[in-house]
């Protein structure tokens, strides 16, 4: 017999996933189990009472917290500057990388990729043993955890819209947690319980080699804390909802309808319906069911939506240009040279510099000098540095003719207003410049009023012709003034791409084309990033020419709807 023989295998509806709550309540205390085996849980939730109750939950791992800005001084260790001064020779003191144990990574979704790469290098090596508990606060879609540490952490848990009032604290009864780290060591895993986690791990989409091992993991930490000598039905099933459900991809394909029916047994063929290899095969289905059946139906395209904006995040516009400063926005390292021109000392690296030499330089000074005394050279000088993001102006230029009035100018105002709003939050800066008849006006200068911008784009006037070179001209004016007071101009286009009017405001397309196409080169030569929203019913060939002397990527929306507008030109900004 099996181990798998506890429960029924065969076909039939997967087992009810258990209430949102319940989830949560058994993850957590999986992780509590076995922290080192699942390395880890990925918590997206904002702050709050719901969050601060599983951290409570979590208290007895007794992790220490990790701050997405820390310096490889606080992971692998650093000098110890005060007791290298004290003790005259030189003291470093422990990393949390180098002690092991389970972290807290605070604003998870703000990791950059360089303490990803380190955690997430740190989480497959055995010795010291780490386990990682990632609080991911994204509010948006690319808002996420780095795929570096989403890969390695076995557990994840979305809070997001679960009501206070069906959670419950997460308790043990006394001696429970340590009896079933007790068991862990004696749970025995069968060959077949591998093998049907991997091929559970294939039919959902998921290519990451980590993934069974985790789930396995998490099987066996079930099994130990329910008392099973062996992996069941029931532990594997938890492990598929618990590991597999964020991993999987949002879409399966269906098998086509013409699949030929498997050919009949051979007459000396000993397999039979009641065989290990068949029954093994069934209740992979259930497997699968239940990691699809376990999360929001909703979650995993948004997570699918989630991976592609970073993928596109190195062509993108994203956000304002990094500037090196010395005064203020995120600390640099440290670099040689003496305080001059604003710049200032960084008095905590010139003491961490100068301090291993200080026994050489008394020793070479005789003993007379003061034995305590620090001697410094000016190759110990520190220079302290910043770099800050540059604000970003998204400068709106918006066709306002005929062609548009009729039937796009609604739409277009609802997207602009939907992104206006987005962009507050982000603190952006947003300018409007709306062109119709035979003028290109500025409707709104860079501002972060949304208030004033939407009252602006309320009362927008549409009809005339499109002098679409004059409405280019205006948006490179506009973001010449950006750039000169610091920012980062993005220029958003938004017309049917019909020129008619030419620079010197005379009708002729011929003319008017030839005009915009001047303007639109002359804004890609002063390095103005922009992106094109065709919003005509029909697509115009001239417009993607118009794209390409703008360097700008095209997006044709016919017919779409001001939310449709609004997703695709901001996934083309921020992408």
């Amino acid at each position: 017999m099996t181990p798998f023989d506890e429960t029924a295998t065969q076909p039939g509806p997967p087992p009810a996933s258990p209430a949102p709550w319940d989830r949560v309540a058994l993850a957590v205390t999986l992780l509590l189990v076995d922290p080192q085996g699942l390395r880890g849980l990925w918590l997206r939730a904002r702050a709050g009472p719901l969050r601060d109750r599983v951290l409570k939950a979590l208290a007895p791992l007794h992790p220490r917290k990790l701050h997405p800005n820390a310096d490889d001084g606080a992971l692998y260790g650093s000098l110890d500057l005060a007791m290298t001064l004290a003790q005259g020779h030189t003291m470093r003191s422990a990393g949390l990388l180098s002690t092991g144990g389970p972290l807290l990574l605070t604003m998870a979704e703000r990791c950059p990729p360089g303490l990803a790469a380190r955690l997430g290098q740190a989480l497959d090596t055995p010795t010291p043993p780490l386990s990682l508990i990632a609080l991911d606060e994204g509010a948006e879609a690319e808002e996420t955890l780095p795929p570096a540490l989403a890969d390695r952490l076995g557990l994840f848990l979305s809070l997001d819209g679960l009501p206070w009032q069906d959670s419950a604290p997460i308790t043990l009864a006394p001696g429970a947690l340590s009896a079933a780290r007790a068991r862990l060591r004696g749970v025995t895993t069968p060959p077949e319980a591998r093998d049907r986690l991997t091929r559970a791990a294939h039919e959902l989409g998921i290519a990451s080699a980590r993934a069974p091992l985790l789930a396995l993991a998490c099987a066996r930490a079930a099994a130990a804390l329910r008392g099973h000598p062996h992996l069941t039905e029931a532990d594997l099933t938890t492990a598929a909802e618990l590991v597999y459900s964020h991993r999987a991809a949002p879409a399966m394909d269906s098998p086509p309808e013409d699949t030929p029916p498997p050919e009949p047994p051979l007459p000396g063929d000993t397999k039979t319906e009641d065989s290990a290899d068949t029954r093994s095969e069934i209740p992979e289905d259930i497997l699968v069911a239940a990691a699809r059946a376990a999360l929001p139906p909703d979650l995993l395209d948004r997570m699918a939506l989630a991976r592609l904006a970073r993928g596109q995040q190195t062509r993108g516009t994203g956000a304002g240009a990094a500037l090196r400063g010395k005064h203020r926005g995120r600390p640099l390292p440290a670099r040689p040279g003496r305080p001059s021109d604003g710049a200032r000392l960084d008095l905590v690296a010139t003491l961490r510099n100068a301090a291993p030499w200080q026994p050489m330089r008394r020793a070479q000074l005789g003993t007379a000098r003061d034995p305590k005394r620090l001697i410094i050279l000016p190759s110990d000088l520190r220079i302290r540095r910043f770099e800050e993001r540059a604000e970003r102006a998204l400068i709106f230029a918006v066709d306002a003719s005929g062609s548009q009035a009729v039937a796009r100018l609604a739409e277009v105002k609802g997207a602009v207003e939907l992104l206006l709003a987005s962009a507050y939050a982000r603190r952006d800066n947003v300018a409007l410049v709306t062109f119709r008849g035979t003028q290109a006006a500025l409707d709104l200068p860079p501002t972060r009023s949304l208030v004033q911008a939407k009252r602006r784009l309320a009362g927008l006037p549409g009809g005339g012709g499109t002098p679409l070179a004059l409405g280019l001209e205006r948006a490179a004016e506009v973001a010449a003034l950006a750039r000169a007071r610091g920012m980062t101009p993005v220029v958003a286009l938004l017309t049917d791409g019909r020129a008619n009017i030419g620079l010197d405001g005379q009708p002729g397309r011929a003319k008017a084309a030839e005009d915009a196409r001047q303007m639109a080169r002359a804004l890609a030569q002063s390095g103005t990033r922009a992106v094109v929203i065709d919003t005509g019913l029909r697509p115009q060939p001239a417009l993607n020419e118009l794209a390409r002397a703008l360097q700008a990527e095209c997006i044709a929306l016919p017919r779409a709807n001001a939310a449709q507008l609004s997703t695709a030109l901001a996934a083309a900004l921020d992408g």
